[in-house]
């Protein structure tokens, strides 16, 4: 089953192609998103790794945490839920 990573700390000139070619050294990286403004199009500085395996997510963290991508030392920690309190109320 796969396990999605939050990655912190990006660069702005980060994109999803250096993400996934910087996790590939901990395996199989099934998606890599960075979160960017929706008006601006800027990097937020944070993203979203999806590994394929659970072992391959641990030795992500384990490898990559504290690790230089784009000179910026990143975060890799495991991607919490999405809070309901995000998302407007259904209307009854």
């Amino acid at each position: 089953m796969a396990k999605k990573l939050f990655v912190g700390n990006l660069s702005w000139d980060t994109d999803d192609a250096k993400l996934t070619e910087f996790f590939s050294q901990a395996g199989k990286v099934v998606s890599a998103n960075v979160v960017s403004d929706k008006y601006t199009g800027r990097s937020k500085g944070f993203g979203f790794v999806e590994m394929s395996t659970d072992e391959e997510a641990e030795a992500a963290k384990q490898k990559l945490n504290g690790q230089n991508l784009d000179e910026r030392p990143v975060t890799v920690t495991d991607a919490r839920p999405p809070r309901e309190d995000n998302y407007p109320k259904k209307e009854e």
